[in-house]
């Protein structure tokens, strides 16, 4: 089916998933045979898929990571858990809509489940303020990860985010020390923790809930200590470098993976999830519940151990010369 919302390098498929779509359209006529001219415009879709697809640029991958369509944390959670119970509020200021927790079961298993929101249209963006998450967002996520260690329950992140809001009312309150304090949170918390980037992580913002056991990302995410635009902004003064700066992020899945940031990568439809959002979802599920077998059946002290070590060696580098 061809898609509503395509993207600047995708027009050339949708508009022939189009003419596909309208050429079927015709097929109930009897007197019409126009399986020949479906079919030579279905190879012709078929090839440029495979050349757009499989020569993906990162600005372009960045472009897929923040797709309007793609499914959101609230569908993860819908298709992956059951019995989902929101919980609301830091208990100091206000309840943030940016960033979603709350009590579900995970093949029957009680789990703590904890995303950035964004939206599929300006409505909901608006609603959710684009995903971007203020101090007391962070301040809840922290109540929700304390709450799961008192009883027990591993905890699950859903990363999509281009970073914390970046307005006067996020330093205000203190952006900064509610990350800065859920890093060190996260780093302690004596239960096992599991981290998808299912979209856009960037920045302070991603990783305010980002430090795990084990990170996964799917493949045509990104997560990068800052957009490209605003790398391109402070390098280059234009933004309309990002694409160059998207290069030099290494924000991809796969570099990610040479440089051991993520452990492990959850693959996607061609196109991106929101091409088929059902599959992705329940591979998302299967990886899960693959991990938190693993890591539940595991010492917490040497979880804790590993943690810790997973996230003081990135950075560290060795010179060529030595």
């Amino acid at each position: 089916m061809a898609q509503e919302n395509g993207l600047e390098f995708e027009k050339a498929i949708i508009e022939l998933e189009k003419k596909i779509e309208e050429l079927r359209s015709f097929t109930d006529d009897q007197s019409l045979n126009l399986e020949d001219e479906i079919k030579q415009l279905e190879e012709r879709a078929e090839k440029l898929r495979d050349e757009v697809y499989t020569n993906l640029t990162p600005w372009q991958i960045v472009q897929i990571s923040r797709h309007p369509q793609r499914p959101h944390t609230l569908d993860y959670i819908k298709g992956c858990f059951e019995d989902f119970i929101e919980m609301h509020g830091d208990r100091a200021f206000i309840d943030d809509r940016a960033m979603i927790g709350g009590v579900a079961w995970l093949e029957k298993k009680p789990v703590m489940v904890i995303g950035t929101q964004k939206g599929s249209d300006t409505k909901e963006n608006l609603y959710y303020n684009f995903g971007l998450p203020l101090p007391e967002g962070y301040r809840k996520a922290r109540r929700l990860m304390k709450f799961a260690e008192k009883f027990g329950m591993p905890i699950i992140t859903l990363v999509d985010t281009a970073g914390a809001f970046p307005g006067l009312e996020g330093e205000e309150r203190g952006v900064a020390e509610a990350i800065a304090r859920n890093l060190s949170e996260m780093s302690t918390l004596r239960v096992p923790i599991v981290v998808v980037i299912i979209g856009e992580g960037g920045s302070g913002g991603a990783l305010g809930i980002g430090v795990g056991d084990r990170v996964l990302m799917l493949n045509h995410a990104a997560y990068t200590v800052i957009t490209p635009e605003g790398c391109a902004a402070i390098l280059w003064k234009d933004r309309a470098q990002a694409p160059r700066a998207s290069e030099i992020l290494k924000l991809t899945a796969p570099d990610l993976k040479k440089m051991g940031i993520i452990d492990e990568i959850v693959p996607e439809p061609r196109g991106g999830s929101h091409r088929d959002p059902g599959a992705v979802i329940q591979s998302v599920k299967k990886h899960l519940v693959k991990e938190l077998g693993r890591l539940t059946s595991a010492n917490i002290d040497q979880l804790l151990e590993e943690r810790y070590n997973k996230f003081r060696r990135i950075g560290f580098f060795v010179p060529a010369d030595g």
